[in-house]
């Protein structure tokens, strides 16, 4: 049985998992010294525990801001002792983590983005649409701040902002205006009652194509409760400061906002900084890694057919080349 038959059988399903494990394994096949691996978005815990079983001298730290993901995992992984380190964090505190675990360095690094299955099909969460649940949307459950809190607090002119910018929701501002008459009478507190608000908030001709109408006010929602994009913004660079000469790291994104920061801090990464006007490269300023993807890649057809939520995802790597000045 291989790694990605094993993933399969304890009920979840990895995306791209044995693309992932490729473009990581040049990383960590060191002599010398038990290579590390991060894992900066946990999940489940199927990518790491697929790269512990390919690499037996690994060690994983991974991290996750929902205490339920880390549980879960934690008895996924207990097999492998004291290979496996989880610890309750967001991905932008990779620094202070690894300072705290005095390790000064990763080889390879993994980010999962995105909400994960188990928030999804948990019902309470209140992530999905297609369940009647409180509007929580917090992936660390011991953050304050909800969903519910953004529909009713937030102005009238600051929800337009949100749909409009995360979830790219052309009626973003009929929406936010439905939403502020609503709660003058009463508060918005249901995932029903709001998916019902956004699909009469929106015309029946659009309505008729492009499923559920709801689905751009809850990722826009979830963004902005979870801090999503800032954090990774804060996040990619943390880890690419991480890694040695050599070492790699694989993003796997599910919107195009989260992919084009990605996109972005990587091209800076592999670009040429040397002036336009001097003849010859200078060294300090040769690119400091190169990517391992050209664009995107893409899930296959038979992945997709056997994992559907695979289906938005976009996948980049880079390799560390030069350490930084």
């Amino acid at each position: 049985m291989d790694v990605g038959d094993h993933a399969a059988e304890s009920g979840h399903v990895p995306v791209m998992l044995d693309r992932v494990l490729t473009l990581l394994a040049p990383a960590v096949q060191i002599t010398g010294r038990a290579p590390v691996y991060l894992d900066g978005t946990l999940g489940m815990g199927g990518h790491a525990e697929a790269m512990l079983r390919a690499h037996p001298g690994l060690r994983l730290i991974g991290l996750d801001r929902d205490t339920t993901a880390l549980e879960r995992s934690a008895r996924r992984l207990a097999p492998f002792g004291d290979r496996v380190t989880l610890v309750h964090a967001v991905y932008d505190e990779l620094p202070s983590v690894l300072d705290r675990l005095g390790v000064p360095a990763v080889d390879a690094a993994l980010f999962d983005l995105g909400v994960s299955s188990p928030q999804l099909d948990e019902a309470g969460r209140g992530f999905a649409y297609s369940y009647d649940a409180p509007l929580d949307m917090r992936m660390d459950r011991t953050q304050s701040l909800t969903a519910a809190e953004v529909v009713n607090g937030y102005p009238p002119a600051e929800l337009a902002r949100i749909l409009r910018e995360y979830g790219e929701e052309r009626f973003a501002q009929r929406i936010a205006s439905a939403i502020a008459r609503e709660r003058e009478h009463t508060p918005l507190d249901s995932t029903r009652r709001l998916a019902d608000l956004v699909r009469t908030s929106i015309p029946a001709a659009t309505r008729r194509t492009g499923g559920n109408p709801a689905k751009r006010t809850f990722q826009a929602l979830r963004i902005e409760v979870n801090g999503e994009l800032d954090t990774w913004r804060r996040a990619l660079p943390a880890a690419l400061a991480a890694l040695p000469v050599g070492g790699r790291i694989v993003v796997l994104s599910y919107h195009s906002l989260e992919d084009r920061i990605t996109k972005q801090v990587l091209a800076a990464q592999v670009a040429d900084t040397t002036p336009p006007d001097l003849p010859v490269p200078l060294p300090g300023h040769q690119p400091r890694f190169r990517l391992l993807t050209r664009g995107a890649e893409l899930p296959t057809d038979g992945e997709t057919a056997t994992n559907p939520r695979a289906g938005s995802v976009r996948l980049r790597a880079a390799e560390r080349v030069r350490e930084a000045t």
